[in-house]
C-alpha cells in the first residue's frame, strides 16, 4: 500500500537527521524570502471603498480599528448563495485567537461581496468572531484581483489574502496571495510574515521597520490570550 518502509531505530534516526538539515535549510531560506516580502514597494490606496459590516458602515480605513495593519481574507462567498464556500470556511476555522494579532498592531478581517445579511447568519452557524464585512456594490474584490471575469462576462471569486499597511490616515497596500499560496497560512506567525512589519522581532530585516511604527525593539512578548492589556488588543 506504498506506506513508509520498517527500520530499526538507528535507521529511523539516521534517516531522521539527513532529513532535519534539509528543514533547517528550508527555515532559513524561508525567513529569507520573508525578507524580501518586506522589501517590496507598497502602492497607496486613494480609492473611497465602503464596505457594510456589524457596525452598518465603513471604510478600509475603518477596518483598521485604530491598528497598524490589515490583513484582510478574501472569502468566496457570492452574492446569491446561501452559505459560503467549504474550502474558504475551513481557512476561518484555523484562524487563532486574534489578541495575538492584535496585540503586534495587526487586524485581521474576513471580506466578501455577499451581502452583510446574507454573512451575518452564516457567520453565526459557522461560531466565528472574525470580523466579516460586505463588499457588495463595491469595487474592493476586482481592484485586488479576488474576483475575475470570463470570456462571458460573468464574475468569478477566488479566495486570497491582501496585507495593508496605514501611515496616520494613508493607506498602502503591501502585499496579496492567492490560491496555492495560502497554504500553510492560518497560524499567528505565519500572518505576520506576509505583513510588511512581519513578527516584529529583532532578528527580522529590514532593522528599524517595526519599532518606526510603535514595536519595542525586542518585540511584543507572547502571553495567554486573556493578559493582554485592553489597549493592546481593543486600542
Amino acid at each position: 500500500m506504498g506506506l513508509p518502509h520498517i527500520v530499526t531505530r538507528a535507521e529511523w534516526r539516521a534517516a531522521r537527521e539527513e532529513l532535519l538539515a534539509k528543514e533547517k535549510a528550508a527555515t532559513r531560506a524561508r525567513d529569507a524570502l520573508n525578507a524580501e516580502r518586506r522589501g517590496l514597494p507598497m502602492v497607496e490606496i486613494d480609492t473611497e471603498y465602503v464596505f457594510d459590516g456589524a457596525d452598518g458602515k465603513a471604510t478600509l480605513l475603518d477596518l483598521f480599528a485604530g491598528r497598524s495593519q490589515l490583513v484582510v481574507y478574501h472569502f468566496m462567498f457570492a452574492p446569491e448563495w446561501d452559505a459560503g464556500c467549504r474550502g474558504c470556511s475551513g481557512f476561518l476555522d484555523q484562524i487563532g485567537h486574534l489578541s495575538h494579532l492584535r496585540a503586534r498592531d495587526t487586524t485581521f478581517v474576513a471580506a466578501s461581496r455577499a451581502p452583510f445579511t446574507r454573512i451575518l447568519p452564516f457567520k453565526a452557524r459557522m461560531g466565528w468572531v472574525v470580523p466579516w464585512f460586505s463588499t457588495c456594490g463595491a469595487e474592493f474584490n476586482r481592484d485586488f484581483e479576488a474576483s475575475y471575469e470570463d470570456e462571458e462576462g460573468r464574475l468569478h471569486d477566488r479566495p486570497g489574502l491582501s496585507c495593508f499597511l496605514r501611515d496616520g490616515d494613508r493607506v498602502f497596500h503591501t502585499y496579496s496571495t492567492f490560491d496555492r499560496g495560502l497554504d500553510g497560512l492560518g497560524s499567528t506567525t505565519s500572518l505576520l510574515d506576509l505583513t510588511a512589519l512581519g513578527r516584529q522581532e529583532d532578528w527580522e530585516e529590514p532593522k528599524g521597520r517595526a519599532t518606526a511604527f510603535g514595536a519595542p525593539a525586542s518585540g511584543r512578548p507572547l502571553r495567554y490570550h486573556d493578559e493582554y492589556e485592553d489597549h493592546e488588543v481593543y486600542g
